[in-house]
């Protein structure tokens, strides 16, 4: 498919990028460490050059280990990435973009610590946030309408 522009950010709206990603290089990180940054069992990347992500206001950074460091959006608490320093490459987290649904992933990487029982859900029960009524009832007690 060869690079695509894509716009993402962090879930207040402070933090904003576009970036040139190949769809093919997303993945699914299980390491310790990403499941520690996020809270997840799992988080999805996709990796990009440095070069071809362009912040329109500069993420806040934390050293998350003694070889990496995280952006993040310090308002909202939105994990935007990770990178190596000395690397040239970094990644950004599939669920920050704006349209993610041109993403596959392509591996599983820190298989050492994957959750089996979290990757094959297909047959569990489906519910559409639409379809709880408490859930509904808060949205639009508090801002009138359902999130986008």
């Amino acid at each position: 498919m060869g690079l695509i522009e894509k716009r993402g950010g962090c879930q207040c709206g402070r933090i904003r990028y576009s970036a040139k990603v190949d769809p093919a290089e997303a993945y699914l990180c299980h390491c310790r460490m990403c499941q520690r940054a996020t809270g997840g069992v799992s988080i999805a990347f996709i990796n990009a050059q440095k070069i071809d992500v362009a912040w329109d206001h500069e993420p806040d950074w934390y050293q998350s280990s003694p070889i990496a460091r995280r952006p993040f959006c310090s308002t909202c608490g939105t994990p935007l990435g990770f990178a190596f320093p000395d690397s040239e490459r970094m990644d950004l987290t599939v669920g920050s973009f704006d349209e993610p649904y041109d993403f596959k992933p392509s591996e599983h990487s820190g298989a050492e610590s994957m959750h089996r029982d979290w990757i094959k859900t297909t047959d569990l029960p489906e519910q559409r946030t639409e379809d709880s009524k408490a859930i509904v009832d808060r949205w639009i007690t508090a801002v009138g309408k359902l999130p986008d």
